[in-house]
């Protein structure tokens, strides 16, 4: 039978142990920080800039590679002017000797385009047809040509460096052709090994013009004319 007295010494024994124990508790280190009382504010993040999308630097386009930009003479510009003919609309004559090439439209009317025509030696004159017509066509010299200049590419693909230019219009089983070209400056001249050419933007309009079976008459440079065919507009 436990006594009275002795269970009320345990009691208290008890109880100062847990009041001894949470007194440590909460006192804690001698050197601890006090606690704050009030809420403390930390230092805020810096604040980012607003999010902007990249943006490329704006693409610029290079200098255009068609060459026809350059300056072409007046008497060598497209133009609708009189033509006194026979022959039936739709059909190409080349002016060898005055480098014109007139697209015949009837009603005494044609066409008229400034082109280059063959060097010294190097005219011919005939009557072909329109074979065959190429956008951007690749160029291949033929023999003839790499005989004589043998430092030329055997094969080039076609493209604003192409000699060939923008359109080309084949002339029967011939090695020759009507042309665009990269040099604008030929035309009015007679610089070529044959072949007839305009610049790019006048060979695209004939070109558009025309189909495969236009009759073509190349004139022969002994039927030099002064200039015929007088503007209209």
């Amino acid at each position: 039978m436990i006594n009275p007295e002795t269970l009320k010494t345990y009691s208290r024994a008890v109880a100062f142990g847990a009041v001894a124990v949470t007194a440590i508790a909460f006192a804690g280190p001698a050197k601890a920080a006090p606690v704050q009382l009030f809420p403390f504010f930390q230092p805020l993040p810096p604040i980012a800039a607003p999010y902007q999308p990249y943006q490329a630097t704006p693409y610029q386009a290079a200098p255009s590679e068609d060459q026809d930009a350059v300056e072409t003479p007046a008497r060598f510009r497209r133009q609708t002017v009189s033509y006194a003919t026979r022959e039936a609309p739709g059909t190409i004559i080349i002016d060898t000797p005055n480098t014109y090439l007139y697209l015949v439209l009837g009603n005494g009317q044609a066409i008229r385009y400034g082109i280059g025509v063959g060097r010294d030696r190097f005219t011919w004159s005939g009557t072909q047809s329109v074979t065959k017509k190429a956008e951007w066509p690749d160029w291949t010299p033929p023999p003839e040509m790499i005989a004589r200049q043998p430092y030329l590419p055997r094969h080039m693909a076609g493209g604003p460096g192409n000699p060939l230019g923008a359109r080309a219009m084949y002339l029967g089983g011939t090695i020759y052709r009507i042309h665009g070209t990269n040099a604008p400056d030929t035309i009015g001249k007679h610089v070529s090994s044959g072949c007839i050419r305009l610049t790019n933007d006048d060979v695209a309009d004939l070109y558009s013009r025309v189909n495969v079976g236009t009759k073509v008459i190349v004139l022969p440079m002994t039927e030099r004319r002064a200039d015929l065919g007088a503007a209209t507009r």
